[in-house]
């Protein structure tokens, strides 16, 4: 049998529904898609996975609260709100899983069932504290000093509340058998956690030492039932987890289809997660993993929290900022631009509406907007609008043509390295360097003379292949927008789908032929109107 070839595989984490999504979920999905689109055009077979938690106390409680079962109480969330905002914000995953499909309720059973016979899950009483925000087991040293209502009281250092005190007898997964083996791959494997604040955090807790886990609950019964003790349901994040490799063919019949995807995905590239759920991604998760027989993920990247007001983006404190309502003033491809933009992924940011507007206004509708729309309407004045040839390049425009060669590679290897913000900076900067370009050659006062029309010709043809590359370039951030320009510069006709283009060659120079056919259309970042005030 000929080996498949591995494809690039990501995840987000899997979000939990007992709310609708803020734009904090719609980050990391937007910084996936840009990543997965990147990679698409380097020629890359891809699988990008996104889906939905929809176990647990949270969900359960939601739904009793509402006055339906929890199975319409997610139903309904996903179908109108999760699934949706995908839409929202153009992403192009290639699956979305949902924890109560029984494509992942059956492998999760399988799973523990394997984990179970290579004996690392035993039973025991558990009786401690318990995050019901988190949906997590606390240790001591999870909880801080509560202030307010709360204070003299340990609570949540993320949700600011007491936990609840638990005691079940349950049954336990042998976290402690995998403290040393994780200690030496994540040595042997630094960049399996990053960012570097990310991996100290890991490393630090595992030489703390690893103690065994509840991995059922007795006292909960919305969840996925263990097949050999039907009293009990898979504690949420032990079922949670496991969507990563239920999605993709874990323990599907040997020679289907889903055994030769997950055979080419598996182990993942890149698994996104907030910095909250660090832990259960790059302790619990690989420990999970290797007690089954397989391998952990090639790299955990835990980005930062997004902030309003201080506050980290969060429905329960009243911070959580739907996608739809910023996509709907500023557009998607704003939306993708800016929170890559303007946060370095692996850190912390924070959102504001006036920041986003002044972004909007300078470096896209004044920046790449008015480049494309100047460069097109001249075309179309001075050319009837066909591109004219590159008569004479001199110094300024093989100076262009180096620079693109550079930014390519730059904004590459930023992509390697999850700097999104780093890769558009080196894209917006050629842009501005072109911008520069058309106010020093003035190609209206070179359009007056006859004697200087060639010359007109090259800066014009200059422009509009560098808009070519840019097209390409930004493609993985901005696909509405990239793909009017594409069409403008006459490129689709001429050079096939802009998602085809390589960004191997992408700076390669003259692809964009002359005599095309280039048309000034709509605005790529028209002028916004003042949102209404109160």
């Amino acid at each position: 049998m000929t080996e498949l070839a591995k494809s690039f595989y990501l995840t987000t984490p899997i979000y939990y529904v007992n709310d609708a999504p803020h734009i904090g979920h719609a980050y990391t999905t937007t910084a996936g898609d840009v990543l997965t689109r990147w990679h698409r055009q380097r020629g890359e077979s891809v699988w990008f996975l996104t889906g939905v938690d929809e176990h647990g106390t949270k969900v359960q409680r939601a739904a009793e609260a509402g006055g339906v079962e929890p199975q319409v109480w997610v139903d309904r969330l996903v179908s109108e709100s999760w699934q949706p905002v995908l839409k929202t914000i153009d992403a192009r995953n290639d699956d979305f899983i949902r924890t109560t499909e029984s494509r992942h309720a059956d492998r999760v059973q399988k799973f523990w069932d394997t984990v179970k016979a290579n004996g690392y899950v035993f039973s025991a009483p558990y009786e401690g504290p318990y995050c019901v925000g988190c949906e997590e087991f606390k240790f001591a040293a999870d909880l801080v000093e509560g202030t307010g209502e709360f204070a003299g009281e340990q609570v949540c250092s993320i949700h600011g509340k007491p936990p609840e005190q638990l005691s079940e007898e349950n049954w336990f997964f042998q976290l402690s058998a995998f403290n040393d083996q994780l200690i030496k791959y994540y040595e042997e494997n630094p960049n399996a956690v990053r960012p570097q604040s990310a991996y100290n955090e890991v490393m630090s807790f595992l030489r703390g030492g690893l103690v065994d886990i509840s991995m059922s609950r007795s006292s909960v019964k919305w969840g996925i039932p263990l097949s050999w003790d039907k009293s009990q349901v898979v504690y949420v994040w032990f079922d949670a987890l496991l969507n990563y490799i239920t999605a993709t063919g874990y323990g599907a019949e040997p020679g289907s289809k889903d055994a030769e995807l997950f055979a080419r995905v598996w182990p993942a590239n890149v698994q996104l997660v907030g910095k909250d759920i660090l832990r259960f991604h790059a302790v619990y998760w690989p420990a999970m993993l290797l007690a089954a027989g397989l391998q952990p993920p090639q790299q955990v990247f835990a980005h930062g929290w997004l902030l309003v007001g201080g506050e980290k983006m969060s429905k329960s404190k009243l911070t959580g900022i739907s996608p739809e309502l910023i996509v709907d003033h500023f557009g998607s491809d704003a939306f993708r631009y800016y929170f890559m933009r303007a946060i370095a992924f692996g850190h912390d940011g924070s959102f504001s509406w006036e920041d986003m507007s002044a972004r909007y206004t300078s470096e896209l509708a004044n920046g790449l907007g008015n480049l494309a729309s100047r460069a097109t309407a001249m075309v179309g004045k001075y050319f009837e609008g066909k591109l004219p040839p590159d008569q004479a390049p001199g110094d300024k425009e093989i100076e262009i043509q180096q620079l693109l060669q550079t930014v390519v590679e730059q904004a590459d290897s930023c992509i390697d390295e999850l700097d999104f913000a780093g890769a558009i900076g080196q894209v917006r900067e050629f842009i501005e360097h072109i911008n520069g370009y058309v106010t020093e050659q003035e190609p209206w006062v070179l359009a007056k003379d006859e004697s200087t029309i060639p010359r007109l010709a090259t800066v014009l043809y200059t422009v509009c292949e560098s808009l070519r590359a840019i097209a390409v370039l930004y493609n993985p951030v901005m696909p509405k927008a990239m793909q009017e320009m594409w069409q403008a510069i006459g490129a689709q006709e001429a050079l096939g789908d802009l998602a085809d283009q390589p960004l191997a060659s992408c700076g390669t120079w003259g692809q964009l032929p002359a005599g095309v056919q280039v048309v000034k259309g709509a605005s790529l970042f028209p002028r916004l109107a003042e949102p209404e005030s109160d």
